[in-house]
């Protein structure tokens, strides 16, 4: 492949230094910057930006560190492809292949965070709630790249989308597009283009912005839903579909499946719950943990839409984790004479039982849909660890045995699946702000795939999130924004 232009002067690029086709493309493209305006009009053709490999038009620069690349995007034309592309990109090579990530601009205004991790690996994409921003910023800091979106008349914010990336030596940053018809060209205008080194002071103390996602089991494509600078935690996906519930400074919320206003559930004196929640199976009812008593977690039940929690363990602390089929039975983690471990109860109240004994720490028990196990995380072995128990606690079996740390196996509605948390083996516990990966296992042969790879850790998954069709999961993703 030729790195050299293929048309229009090689010497005035703008902010950039050379341009040339990447990938096959049946039709060259060509790029003309205008001195006097500043905007850059590209003209690309190629199948596609996706899969394995790409091929659309690329006006670049090579690069080391840190930058910002923003820039105003709009079509020339109508018609064409709805998916075509324009692009604002990082790519680690010239090669159709290259690890790279982009912020991909579609004529039918989707625009989304599509990314490539590994040489000729697949290609993945993070969704934005935003369509056809007026002004778009590729972010690079340290390995993580972030998508800035604007709407017309506003600020940049961050969009969703946080991604740890290691981009080696020197690298290519600059713009593309791609006609997404190997026997088209179509042209894109990218204007008011800045492009911009930035350094990250030692001292610097960024903001901590929440992003609620769901991701597709099938691609692990992911969608984003809802993004906030609160602090959120632990979406519930309800039973009929429509909604999510989380919590955030002590509260438990409620959204629609396609983002919008958030609203806070009422639960009555309970203000101070964490992020062990869920719905029960007929989805009438919440069960919340909630420490506003004595800072000890307790678990209580309210009518989903709102209402007086009802206590329902009085020792503390408790934290609630599953639901048992037929909806008579809690399942929770709990502290009793120094000891961690699974307990059931009653959703009614009464006695409760301890079903696991095991040194260290159980956690985040949960019913398969039969109702014939109890799913949970164990550290019994010397690391935390899947595992699975009859309902009755006999028969306790480890499903995984790998180098991770796994925790808070949710099994999907079907009963196929499995999906959990999974850190790194240097880390402890389930803390907050790390690099963690979501993966699921199929139950049936208990192959192991990861579906996303993301900052996050405590918050992220805690709960059941399952969406009633088994085709997705919803989580919580956290982003480190710089001033």
């Amino acid at each position: 492949m030729s790195t050299k232009p293929v048309f229009g002067d090689s010497t005035n690029f703008g902010v950039f230094s050379n341009q040339a086709d990447i990938g096959s493309v049946a039709k060259p493209g060509s790029a003309d910057f205008n001195p006097a305006t500043g905007e850059y009009l590209i003209a690309g053709g190629g199948e596609n930006m996706w899969f394995t490999n790409d091929a659309f038009h690329f006006v670049w620069k090579e690069m080391s560190g840190d930058f910002t690349l923003t820039a105003d995007v709009k079509f020339i034309g109508a018609g064409g492809n709805p998916h075509r592309k324009a692009c604002l990109l990082i790519r680690q090579s010239l090669e159709p292949g290259s690890v790279y990530a982009d912020i991909a601009f579609h004529a039918a205004g989707l625009t989304s965070l599509q990314y490539r991790d590994t040489s000729d690996g697949l290609t993945h994409e993070i969704q934005s709630d935003m369509s056809s921003p007026a002004r778009m910023r590729l972010e690079k800091r340290g390995d993580y790249i972030s998508m800035w979106l604007a709407a017309p008349g506003e600020d940049l914010k961050p969009a969703g989308g946080y991604l740890r990336i290691p981009f080696e030596g020197e690298f290519y940053v600059g713009l593309g597009v791609c006609a997404h018809n190997n026997k088209a060209i179509e042209q894109a205008v990218f204007s008011n283009v800045k492009l911009t080194p930035v350094s990250t002071l030692a001292n610097a103390k960024p903001i901590l912005e929440s992003t609620l996602e769901t991701i597709a089991v099938a691609s692990a494509d992911r969608r984003v839903i809802y993004r906030t600078r609160d602090h959120i935690e632990a979406p519930n996906w309800s039973r009929d579909g429509k909604f999510f519930l989380f919590n955030g400074n002590g509260r438990i919320y409620r959204l629609p499946v396609t983002g919008g206003k958030a609203e806070l559930v009422d639960t009555g004196t309970q203000i101070k719950c964490n992020n062990d929640h869920g719905i029960s199976p007929d989805g009438t009812q919440l069960a919340i943990s909630d420490q506003t008593k004595d800072g000890k977690s307790r678990v209580y039940v309210l009518p989903i839409a709102g209402g007086t929690p009802r206590l329902v363990t009085e020792q503390a602390p408790s934290y609630w984790h599953g639901w048992s089929p037929d909806g008579k039975t809690l399942a929770y983690c709990a502290e009793r004479d120094g000891k961690f471990g699974i307990f059931t109860i009653p959703v009614d109240g009464g006695k409760e039982t301890r079903l696991t004994t095991a040194p260290g720490l159980d956690d985040g028990p949960e019913y398969s849909p039969d109702g014939k196990y109890i799913y949970f995380n164990s550290d019994r072995t010397g690391w935390m660890q899947i595992w699975r128990m009859k309902a009755d606690g006999s028969e306790q079996e480890q499903i995984t045995s790998d180098d991770y740390g796994n925790w808070f196996a949710h099994p999907s509605p079907d009963g196929k699946w499995i999906v959990f948390l999974s850190y790194a083996k240097d880390v402890v516990g389930h803390p907050a702000n790390k690099d963690v990966l979501i993966r699921v296992m199929s139950l049936s042969d208990r192959k192991i795939k990861v579906l996303a790879k993301l900052f996050g850790g405590q918050g992220t998954i805690n709960v059941p999130s399952w969406s009633p069709d088994n085709k997705n999961v919803a989580f919580v993703s956290y982003q480190l924004v710089y001033p």
